[in-house]
């Protein structure tokens, strides 16, 4: 499964952005997807989950109610709506996708396939 994410950009606190990550393959509906990030100096953190028939959902307390996650399985995309953004949300954002008819996971090490990453910086 090859991964193309895109959205981010630069926004003043408190703005909003939606992210998207188009997924390559027709099985994308079978795969759990997930939103994780990196900060500079950081460790790639967890941000938001959404099983593979969107029955799923779970979120980093850091973002829980800010950020939704959803996906369109007819258009092979997977999105994470960010609103009422921080400067602590600066990072790279990276889509993935996980193990088939899994729901919502946390667990980097349950994904197996990883987008570029797209740059969300957020001034104050």
């Amino acid at each position: 499964v090859q991964l193309q994410a895109s959205g981010g950009g630069l926004v003043q606190a408190g703005g909003s952005l939606r992210l998207s990550c188009a997924a390559s393959e027709r099985t994308f509906s079978q795969h759990v997807m997930g939103w994780f990030r990196q900060a500079p100096g950081k460790e790639r953190e967890f941000v938001a989950t959404i099983g593979w028939n969107g029955g799923s959902t779970d979120y980093s307390d850091s973002v829980k109610g800010r950020f939704t996650i959803s996906r369109d399985n007819a258009k092979n995309t997977v999105y994470l709506q960010m609103n009422s953004l921080k400067p602590e949300d600066t990072a790279v954002y990276y889509c993935a996708a996980g193990k088939r008819y899994y729901s919502a996971s946390r667990l980097e090490n349950e994904y197996n396939y990883w987008g570029q990453g797209t740059q969300v910086t957020v001034s104050s």
